[in-house]
Parts: C-alpha cells; structure tokens; sequence
C-alpha cells in the first residue's frame, strides 16, 4: 500500500492556523484523502495506514469491477439462485433496500442493467431501443432482490442483476474509516473520497466543525450554502462534468439538474441521498427531509447553454436545512 503524507496548514480561525497532517490514498476510482490533528505525526500515519487498508478491504468485497467480489458474484446468479455474502456486502444492500423505499425508488443499486443500456463503453450516452429499455426496467429494482439475514444469503429473482454499489459503497467505506479512527483514539479528522463524499470527525478550533461551502461547480465564486462538519457527512452529485445519472423509476437520464447535495449524520446515507436528490422532485425531497429531520438537501437547477457558468438565481435553488449565503 503507498500512502502520500505531509503537514500542512489546514484552515485559519481567527489569526491562529490549524495544522492536520494529510494522508492519501488512490481506491475505488478515486483519491481518498484523510486530514489528521494531532501531536504524534506517527501515530496518526499508522491510524490512516490502517483506515486505507480498511478502505482497501471493502473494495475487494463491495465493488463489481473486481471479479471475485460479493457483489460481482451476486451479478453472476441466475434467476432464483442464491450466494451467501460477508457482513459488510450484506449490510450495504440492507441498507440500501431501506433507502430504496425511504426515496419511493429514486435511490436504487440495482441499476447496473440501466447504465448498460444507456452508456457506450466510453460512458458517452447512446440511445436504446425501446425493447432494450423494457427488457434493462424489468431487471432493474430492489424487490428482485431478497435478503435471509440469519445467514447473510441474497437471493436473486431477476433474469439479470446488475447491483452496483457505486452511489452507496464510498460513503459505507468514510464511515469505516471514521470509525477505526475514532478506535485509534482520534479526535479531530477529516476525510473525503474525491471530495464528492466528506465525512468531519470533531474539531479542535472555536469553530463547530470542519467549514464547508457548497458552490456553483461552473463557477465557483457562487457560494449557496456553508456549513461546519462535526461528527456529519456532506455529499454531492452531478459535480463532475459528463456524469450521468439515471432514474430507475422511468430508466431515463436525468435532466434539468446541475448539482444535489444532502448532509446526514454517516456518509453512506449522504452518498445515497446526493443521488436520489437529483432525481426526486422537490415535493419528494422536502417530504423526505420532513420525515428525516437530521437531512439537510441543496439542489442546483441545470443552466442552459447561454448562462453557461453564470450565477443562478436564488429562487431557482432548492434549499432544505441548509442557511444558504451567497
């Protein structure tokens, strides 16, 4: 395992500056990135060695690109057939199922089948037929699948399973980590896959946490919303540009949506909702939010080619929970 490790100032409160030694790892497509304060530089490389061995070990069982793991052996069942799964895998689909109908469908894993038919090998969009579409919707929803939790079995009833737990699985690993940090007796941490899942563990300034802000990703000077991380999660969706994201509930790309942030208290939750929010309508998510206090959700409208990286209009954003400056 290669980790990268400096000390730098991280943030300034007041005329003080706050040093973390940083720590990063490459893992599941992406730079994991790990922000330690503390006095021992060597203990804190050994507690982010061991947060990215953690981190390193969840991939090989949650991702479908890795051709022994529980989820690609999931995919690989036939209709009716079953495989029992570690822990972890299983953990990750039961809560998941709990989402998936928390978000009346918007949040789904099983939309592998979906993406297949949309995207080209290069993850340009290509356009399906209506019997490829028919076909990727009829295998695609997480009643397909059933969960024997006496002995972590998953039993497929789909004709073809495509379980990706890429909107789900990197905010399950933040949390991992956190919590090995939090055993290895660190108080104050940061850490963040890709920057599009964080996770602020304590904070040792004046400060209630980690600060934040959530900005236009065309044009960065626009600040809707600032927040401080303690002990939360914040994660975002949309951000990176030619990402695709498609609703499981018709099997169409979604449009009209720029960027979705939600912040709760783990970043597997976050990870999901940042998702379900580009998809779910603004009546959905205030209900979601209502019936989940400690969510907080910020979506950004899409701007059409003439305003292109221009500032969008307060009244256009959705705010819920979140004290938006600008």
């Amino acid at each position: 395992m290669s980790i990268h490790s400096d000390k730098i100032p991280l943030v300034t409160i007041g005329s003080s500056e706050i040093e973390a030694y940083r720590f990063s790892h490459n893992a599941m497509s992406t730079v994991y990135e790990i922000y330690i304060i503390h006095d021992d530089a060597d203990y804190a490389y050994q507690a982010a060695w061991e947060a990215f061995a953690e981190l390193d070990r969840l991939e090989q069982e949650l991702s479908r690109f890795i051709g022994n793991s529980d989820i690609s052996r999931i995919n690989l069942l036939k209709k009716g057939e079953s495989t029992r799964v570690g822990p972890d895998a299983f953990d990750c689909i039961r809560q998941c199922a709990q989402i998936y109908n928390d978000t009346e469908g918007a949040f789904d894993v099983t939309v592998g089948c979906l993406y297949d038919c949309w995207l080209n090998s290069d993850k340009t969009l290509r356009s399906p037929s209506d019997d490829e579409l028919q076909k990727a919707l009829q295998n695609t929803g997480m009643n397909l699948l059933a969960l024997d939790e006496a002995d972590y079995r998953v039993y497929v009833m789909a004709d073809y399973m495509g379980l990706d737990l890429g909107g789900f699985g990197k905010g399950y690993a933040i949390d991992k980590m956190a919590q090995l940090l939090i055993e290895w007796e660190i108080e104050n941490a940061f850490i963040h896959g890709g920057t599009s899942s964080t996770y602020g563990l304590g904070f040792p300034g004046e400060e209630t946490g980690w600060p934040i802000s959530l900005s236009n990703p065309q044009h960065h000077d626009e600040i809707y919303a600032r927040l401080n991380l303690h002990n939360r999660a914040l994660s975002g969706s949309g951000l990176q540009k030619g990402q695709h994201i498609i609703d499981p509930r018709d099997g169409y790309p979604v449009e009209g949506r720029l960027a979705a942030w939600a912040s709760t208290p783990d970043a597997a939750t976050s990870d999901a909702l940042s998702t379900a929010f580009m998809i779910m309508t603004p009546d959905e998510i205030r209900r979601y939010c209502t019936q989940h206090p400690e969510t907080q959700a910020l979506v950004l409208p899409e701007s059409d080619e003439r305003n292109f990286g221009k500032t969008i209009p307060e009244k256009d954003v959705f705010s819920f929970g979140f004290s938006q400056k600008r």
